[in-house]
């Protein structure tokens, strides 16, 4: 799927190129402005971020970019420069939920979601509250009352960590199923033959399982996570295996005007000056025949042979 955006003033409208569950593909063909990109919190950072909100089916994806230099795509008839891939994959909103109940913790007091969940810097965030079971999903995080009719909640941190185990073991299960690599060194599996994964032990799978569900939640209750599954601290990284190829730069190198120079000579100890001067010049050629190098002056003596009577 390519997306256009308009850049005004005439100007041709910069394209991207997305990558979406086949289900959202006719979504805008369903209903005005079927999809919508929105901005709103990044639940682990605090800084904005750009999601999808598919306004049919009610459901948030975040987007994620694959980025490669001197990229470029065809699209149609035209050329976009920036060669940059987007992918847009289902993302719990009850993440980027959580990062509000936080930031009321202090206050200690139940309150209605809607005053919860509000943002003068990322508006939209009011769109999360539209999203279905939403009450369900508090469930897992929150404290409940319910006073004429109306609900109140209060962030519980206690059933915040339940909840993020859970999650962390449903990664497990994921990685486990589709045979990822999770040990101290598999940034060098490649390096290894065989079935790796089948020797990874159980803490890998709950550090790595840690990591990827830390991406969606503040530092602190990445730490609080830490402990509560009684992971231990990280052991000193093994050293990684030689790589295969040496990179040595990411500019093309420029040719030269003759490589063999370089076959047996060291660059660093060659004489800045190749050129002859006159004197040696002259000197190359004065008629040597017949004349003793000077090397011969400073040799050793011949032994005489010994004479046998």
């Amino acid at each position: 799927m390519a997306a256009g955006v308009d850049c005004g003033d005439g100007l041709r409208a910069r394209q991207y190129v997305f990558l979406l569950p086949e289900y959202l593909k006719d979504a805008s063909k369903k209903m005005k402005n079927g999809l919508m990109f929105v901005k709103l919190v990044n639940p682990c950072s605090g800084e904005g971020a750009i999601y999808l909100f598919d306004m049919c089916l009610q459901q948030l994806f975040e987007i994620k970019v694959f980025k490669e230099k001197h990229r470029s795509w065809f699209i149609n008839q035209s050329v976009q420069s920036e060669g940059h891939l987007h992918f847009a994959t289902p993302v719990d909103p009850l993440f980027l939920i959580l990062h509000y109940l936080m930031k009321t913790e202090k206050e200690g007091k139940f309150q209605p979601l809607d005053q919860v969940v509000v943002d003068d810097t990322f508006p939209n965030c009011t769109l999360l509250l539209k999203l279905p079971e939403l009450e369900k999903l508090l469930g897992h995080v929150t404290e409940e009352k319910e006073i004429d009719s109306k609900k109140y909640y209060k962030y519980s941190k206690e059933k915040t960590l339940k909840w993020l185990e859970k999650k962390v073991n449903q990664t497990i299960v994921a990685l486990k199923t589709n045979k990822i690599n999770v040990g101290a060194r598999v940034q060098s599996a490649a390096f290894f033959p065989g079935d790796q994964a089948s020797s990874d032990k159980e803490e890998d799978y709950i550090r790595y399982a840690h990591g990827l569900i830390s991406d969606y939640i503040p530092k602190e209750l990445s730490d609080d996570l830490s402990k509560h599954l009684k992971l231990p601290e990280p052991s000193a990284s093994l050293p990684n295996p030689p790589s295969k190829k040496i990179k040595l730069s990411d500019e093309p190198v420029e040719a030269k005007e003759d490589y063999t120079k370089f076959n047996t000579k060291d660059l660093k100890t060659e004489k800045k000056n190749s050129k002859m001067t006159a004197a040696q010049k002259a000197l190359a050629k004065v008629d040597k025949s017949g004349m003793k190098s000077i090397d011969s002056f400073f040799g050793a003596k011949n032994k005489k042979k010994d004479l046998k009577l």
